[in-house]
């Protein structure tokens, strides 16, 4: 077709509801296949919900309803309006909606009535099944209903008398043009498009006489990556017999099969990644590399006695640990391998990223329900004692108590209780019915650790593997010493490289995507690669850790605050959170504070469905990034599932309002942050 835009479709609704409402805060679109719920802030899509696998009573349900009864989809709301009461239908599943449609009719129900109760049924189905929240008023006073079934006034008079019912003052609007509203919001985009250009459509006499066929099976699978998707090629021709192959596809190598142009798209990505760093994916592989500490335990060291020096050293290096990508093991990665190998051990393995292939094999054994990121921890251990290729002797996974997180004023710095708990949660889950590490001849070590602590920290390690590594007392304290070094320089290295790229972004009057997560969310398997699809947009991503906190930057950040009296140190987060003994939680407040000051961050945050700790702070983060119009985007609910084509929806509705928001970057009012020159050569060197 030549056509001037592609447009994401959450993006065309919206864009055609500001034009005509640009008070909409709520956007509610049903339509015949599917249901949208679109959330506006600031004048750009923030957040969307939409049903994926069941059509929840949507437009075509209602039709093929009427069509059983023998009423025209024009004349439903005509005979909906004739019922004087209604059965009251259970809300959710089409399915069921369907069994309650056939037991009321046994029972006695005419057709207008059921009708009707359908109608009546319909704002349960967009939020409470869809949306999953009952707390309307949360998202603002101005809703508009768009979508073809909005032409259908039983439809209509529910929704309204729903939203009214539940936010007193709500404006409730029917889209002038609710049926046609997308197609007039891409049109909006095509027109800005091509201001300064000539079209590139065909035209829709040419459109008319194309002609296509879509093939998808075995024959359109990629074989580019180990994902091997399925494709979708659509080989059009026109009237002249031109000819053209369209590829559907989850990812941009999948949109071409030679596999020189795949190439191409690969050197592409790479140039873009070089000039715009993923801190989170950066940080995730960094964590788990060596820092190569000094070597205490030498020949000619006086940590020993010369009698049995030689053996012990030998004997360590003989020793193979294992430790899960679990975690905080993303926080205290460095400290760990840093402590063990400054003693002498070798071989220490870590297990694999989390992917699908990996969880399903080692999530049988879990006897609870908690998040995502817990329960994927008993299959890093399976993936630790079954790894054929390294056979390990001890399996090492801490219960960390507690995080340092810099802040000041903070009520404690403790770790999450799920998470602290989860080592013994493990053990458990290998040795209740047989114990597999004795089956292995694996020494599982669960030991509790202050981090906070340093002198206990000493005693800690020490009791722990005394016996495991003939371990002296001076040697120990030299190797928490050497682990705790190595958190310093990894933290001082993502800093380096997020002040770079920060100060490359105020030079150019960019933006870049500030992850506001959990620290095991660097996990790639966890955050289901969402901030690789951002960074591949050419937006760098920066992680909380990452974040720069030399005294000029924080000065220039918070220093109004401090002299206003609200704070009495950059980072103090008193102002926002009083309860702040969790050491994650608090860093995510100070996280958002920083990306609400600073005028070259947007803010992503991931979370996980029943995380426990992140769900009482959803409302306070977003208060503090929306205070200052930062553009703000939420993945709450990420589970073991990975729905890819939700997951590209909203990745283009993001990068869609990041765009927008560039635009209108130099007309903002923000704090100055002004460029560093001494920094604009320092990422290249220490990303290569």
């Amino acid at each position: 077709f030549g056509a001037d835009a592609a447009l994401v479709e959450t993006v065309a609704h919206a864009e055609a509801a500001l034009h005509y409402y640009k008070d909409t805060d709520v956007l509610v679109d049903v339509g015949g296949q599917d249901i949208k719920v679109i959330f506006i802030k600031n004048g750009m899509v923030s957040d969307f919900k939409l049903n994926t696998q069941c059509s929840a009573g949507n437009g075509y349900f209602l039709q093929n309803t009427a069509d059983k009864f023998g009423v025209k989809i024009q004349d439903f709301a005509d005979t909906a309006f004739e019922a004087d009461i209604t059965p009251v239908f259970s809300y959710g599943c089409a399915v069921f909606m369907e069994s309650d449609i056939v037991n009321f009719q046994r029972l006695g129900w005419q057709a207008k009535e059921i009708m009707a109760g359908l109608a009546k049924v319909l704002p349960k189905n967009i939020w409470l099944y869809v949306v999953q929240e009952p707390n309307l008023a949360k998202f603002g006073l101005n809703f508009v209903l768009q979508g073809g079934t909005q032409k259908n006034l039983a439809a209509v008079k529910s929704q309204v008398d729903y939203i009214k019912e539940r936010v007193p003052g709500s404006k409730v609007t029917v889209h002038q043009y609710c049926g046609v509203s997308g197609a007039i919001g891409a049109a909006f985009e095509a027109i800005n498009v091509t201001k300064n250009k000539k079209t590139t459509f065909v035209g829709l006499e040419q459109a008319k006489l194309l002609t296509y066929t879509a093939t998808r099976d075995e024959s359109t699978r990629c074989d580019f990556c180990s994902n091997n998707c399925l494709r979708t090629f659509i080989d059009s021709k026109t009237v002249d017999g031109n000819e053209s192959r369209f590829i559907v596809a989850t990812c941009e190598k999948g949109e071409v099969t030679d596999r020189e142009e795949m190439k191409v798209i690969v050197a592409r990505q790479k140039e873009k990644a070089k000039s715009n760093p993923n801190l989170v994916s950066y940080a995730a592989k960094r964590v788990f590399r060596t820092f190569k500490p000094e070597l205490i335990a030498r020949a000619d060291s006086k940590l020993f006695g010369k009698a049995n020096i030689d053996k012990i050293l030998q004997d360590r290096k003989k020793i193979t640990i294992g430790m899960p990508r679990a975690l905080n093991m993303y926080t205290f990665g460095p400290f760990f391998r840093s402590y063990f190998e400054s003693l002498g051990v070798k071989k220490i393995v870590w297990s694999q990223f989390t992917d699908a292939e990996m969880y399903k094999a080692g999530s049988k054994r879990g006897s609870i329900d908690p998040c995502f990121p817990s329960k994927v921890a008993i299959s890093h251990i399976h993936d630790l004692i079954n790894n054929e290729k390294q056979k390990i002797d001890i399996l090492y996974y801490p219960v960390l108590i507690n995080i340092a997180d810099g802040l000041v004023g903070t009520t404690g710095s403790c770790a999450c209780p799920t998470v602290q708990s989860n080592p013994n949660v493990c053990k458990a889950a290998f040795t209740k019915e047989a114990d597999e590490f004795a089956n292995r001849n694996i020494k599982y070590i669960d030991n509790s650790l202050n981090m906070l602590e340093p002198n206990f920290l000493v005693k800690q390690m020490f009791e722990s593997f005394e016996k495991e590594l003939s371990l002296g007392k001076d040697e120990n304290k030299l190797a928490v010493e050497a682990g705790l070094k190595a958190m310093q320089e990894y933290y001082t290295e993502l800093k380096t490289i997020s002040r770079a790229a920060l100060n490359k972004l105020v030079a150019t009057n960019k933006i870049g995507m500030l992850m506001i997560g959990r620290p095991y969310h660097n996990d790639p398997g966890l955050n289901h690669e969402i901030m690789d699809l951002i960074q591949q947009e050419g937006y760098p991503v920066f992680s909380m850790e990452s974040l720069p906190d030399n005294e000029e930057e924080l000065q220039a950040l918070f220093g109004e605050d401090i002299k206003a009296g609200r704070i009495t140190h950059p980072k103090d987060i008193s102002d926002v959170y009083s309860n702040a003994y969790s050491s994650n939680t608090n860093l995510k407040m100070w996280a958002a504070k920083y990306a609400a000051r600073h005028p070259n961050l947007a803010v992503i945050d991931l979370s996980n469905f029943k995380c426990g700790m992140d769900a009482p702070i959803y409302n306070v983060v977003e208060g503090i990034v929306e205070g200052t119009n930062t553009p703000y985007f939420t993945f709450h609910d990420i589970d073991e599932n990975k729905p890819t084509g939700s997951i590209k929806i909203r990745v283009e509705t993001i990068c869609y309002a990041l765009k927008k928001y560039e635009g209108e970057l130099a007309q903002r009012t923000h704090i100055k942050i002004e460029p560093k020159k001494d920094l604009e050569e320092v990422l290249e060197p220490v990303l290569v």
